[in-house]
């Protein structure tokens, strides 16, 4: 008889491949991966994992290498894939005006945000600049006229 491990006996990039397969897009597994850097040490940190200090080291290097292999993968994706991914990710976001968010994201920048810590460089400018193109284009999608400086 094979035994199924429980969710303890998994080990984590087992738990994270899991859990990350269930967010729909490359775009979203980003976003909710730069969500658990805590942006005042930069360490990456996860209530149900992080049970004793030794073990919180261990989850945030497995959450960082994740972090960085995601973005890499993003990163090499095509523009047209990328365009196509952000578009699912919007999709799936309830109750917001897209328009609203087109423009948020055009004066906030958050998709800065989702570049891991240790990635600098040509890396880290093909993401902005790649997003900022299709922003670009969603922009005139969604009909925003302009990011409104005052808001």
């Amino acid at each position: 008889m094979m035994r199924v491990p429980t969710r303890q006996q998994e080990t984590i990039p087992e738990l994270w491949m899991r859990d990350l397969a269930q967010i729909q897009t490359a775009y979203g597994r980003l976003v909710y991966l730069a969500s658990l850097r805590n942006p005042d040490t930069g360490r990456y940190e996860h209530y149900a994992l992080s049970s004793s200090s030794s073990n919180s080291v261990a989850v945030s290097h497995a959450i960082k290498r994740m972090h960085e292999t995601i973005f890499k993968d993003w990163v090499s994706f095509p523009l047209e894939r990328k365009k196509a991914d952000l578009e699912l990710y919007i999709a799936s976001i309830d109750q917001v005006d897209r328009a609203e968010l087109i423009d948020a994201w055009l004066r906030l920048t958050p998709y800065k945000n989702l570049v891991p810590g240790a990635i600098q460089g040509p890396e880290r400018q093909k993401h902005v600049s790649d997003f900022e193109a299709i922003l670009g284009l969603l922009k005139n999608v969604y009909g925003v006229a302009s990011p409104d400086p005052n808001a």
